[in-house]
């Protein structure tokens, strides 16, 4: 295969060929994630210079995730049609516009369209996914992904360092203007670096796209079934998102309104549906030929562990500091130190279950990280007053290395069930990261801190019960090429 004759040596220091493609590609994810995360670290700031309530700052946290649910799964079927050089870069230039917009807004309506339509930098993990998966062979992929998406996921826990001291530089009232406006011109910029220094595969390869951009492709009849169901979730959330902003929740929008979202979405659903008939009805009169099948469930399955992982991070990383204050009576800037080393933990956590995917096999490493994931919550769940503040910072420390390597084991698997989809299968496992810190945010809104960790505890040992249906990747993908012959890519 045409990605082992690049570079033969996995070395981190080496800037050519597939790892030049790797290390842009962390950047480009890094980027997206101090853009798509610069809210955080300024929301005192932005609260105070617009005027804003506690509710309305609340609601801005909301819609900044909102859009990306539906986004990874778009992105992804655009990553598959044009490939990852094209989308990645033109994600990049085009989302500065509203990181622009959020940077000059004078009210709470403008400040809300701009970090909505901002979601959309969240879907640029997938694109990056799929053009690491061109460039390395299945025994470095899990490790090239895990550095991909651990490096790049760090771009969240930078900008909370970074841009509150770029906006006390700038000062004034308008500091955070500036600070959220630098971020949105790395953006614009580093989407020409990308454009004109990545390719879509090495030279010689084939970049193999799906017949059909509409749907997923699936093959055989029971996967039909399974991928409507396993859509449901994804437009159940957006439905969560749509009664957090009602009156029943932060009351922003009208019940008339909350409605209407209601009957948007079992219509978008409906037309979903109704796309992958058009795309899959053949499978109901013929049978797929052996060699061209792959399993719809082992998608499932790796949607629900990232439920699990990624959701459970988004949605502790965001409790976690006023958890420890409120539990050990920290002061904020103490909490926050303390909280962050949750995040510091990607650097090395996420890149170390790709390695060991790569090493010891998928199926078995999922296996032993998400029954750690389910413990290390559930201990969580027992942290109280009565706890030494060293050793509940132990116990989160462990909770954070079991779910980030799980997010390097679920994306190390991704690559391997059908490589023309990979940018569609991303996408689909990545929104039901989003879905999960939806439905974990949501849980935190109504019990107390122990039950929410007690809660992902419990939909980890789910996962850990479905992933006894995954089949361990091995053999090859059979991939047709334009001239009509079959490439055999490699799996395990």
């Amino acid at each position: 295969m045409a990605t082992t004759q690049e570079s033969p040596k996995f070395n981190l220091f080496n800037f050519d060929g597939k790892m030049k493609v790797l290390h842009l590609s962390w950047i480009a994810f890094f980027i997206t994630f101090v853009v798509w995360f610069n809210f955080a670290p300024l929301l005192q700031a932005v609260k105070e210079s617009l005027g804003l309530t506690t509710s309305e700052i609340k609601t801005l946290l909301i819609l900044n995730v909102a859009f990306t649910i539906p986004a990874r799964v778009i992105i992804g079927m655009l990553t598959d049609k044009f490939g990852p050089r094209i989308v990645y870069s033109g994600l990049l230039a085009v989302c500065s516009i509203p990181c622009f917009a959020f940077a000059l807004a004078d009210t709470f309506t403008q400040a809300a369209i701009a970090r909505f339509a901002l979601g959309l930098i969240g879907a640029g993990f997938v694109v990056g996914i799929r053009l690491v998966s061109e460039w390395f062979p299945h025994n470095e992929l899990g490790t090239a992904e895990g550095i991909y998406g651990g490096w790049g996921n760090f771009g969240s826990a930078a900008a909370a360092f970074t841009l509150p001291t770029v906006a006390v530089m700038f000062g004034g009232e308008d500091g955070w203007r500036y600070a959220m406006g630098i971020t949105g011109l790395m953006s614009l910029l580093y989407s020409v670096i990308f454009y004109r220094n990545v390719t879509d595969t090495p030279k010689g390869a084939t970049y193999y796209r799906p017949k059909n951009v509409g749907a997923m492709e699936i093959t055989s009849t029971g996967d039909f079934f399974l991928l409507l169901v396993m859509k449901i979730p994804m437009y159940a959330a957006l439905a969560l998102l749509a009664w957090k902003l009602s009156p029943n929740g932060v009351n922003m929008i009208s019940e008339f309104a909350e409605m209407a979202i209601y009957a948007s979405l079992v219509a978008l659903y409906i037309f979903d549906c109704s796309k992958v008939w058009k795309v899959n009805k053949q499978v109901f009169k013929e049978e797929v030929p052996e060699i061209h099948r792959y399993k719809f469930k082992q998608v499932a399955v790796l949607n629900i562990l990232y439920f699990a992982t990624f959701g459970s991070e988004l949605a502790v990383i965001s409790m976690l500091p006023l958890f420890f204050s409120e539990t050990f009576e920290l002061t904020p800037v103490m909490a926050g130190m303390v909280a962050s080393a949750y995040a510091f933990m990607n650097l090395m956590s996420r890149p170390g279950g790709g390695w060991l995917s790569d090493r010891f096999g998928r199926k078995p490493v999922l296996l032993i990280l998400t029954a750690g994931l389910a413990v290390g919550y559930f201990v969580m769940g027992l942290v109280d007053s009565t706890w030494p503040v060293a050793l509940a910072v132990i116990a989160a420390m462990a909770c954070s290395f079991f779910v980030q390597a799980g997010e390097g084991a679920v994306f190390a698997a991704v690559p391997l069930i059908k490589r023309r989809m990979t940018g569609q299968i991303a996408g689909m496992t990545g929104a039901y990261g989003n879905v999960g810190a939806v439905v974990y945010l949501t849980v935190l809104s109504l019990v107390d801190y122990s039950t929410f960790f007690f809660v992902i505890a419990g939909t980890a040992l789910v996962g850990l019960i479905t992933l006894l249906l995954m089949e361990e990747p091995q053999g090859h993908i059979a991939e047709v090429q334009e001239d009509g012959t079959v490439e055999l890519i490699s799996v395990g």
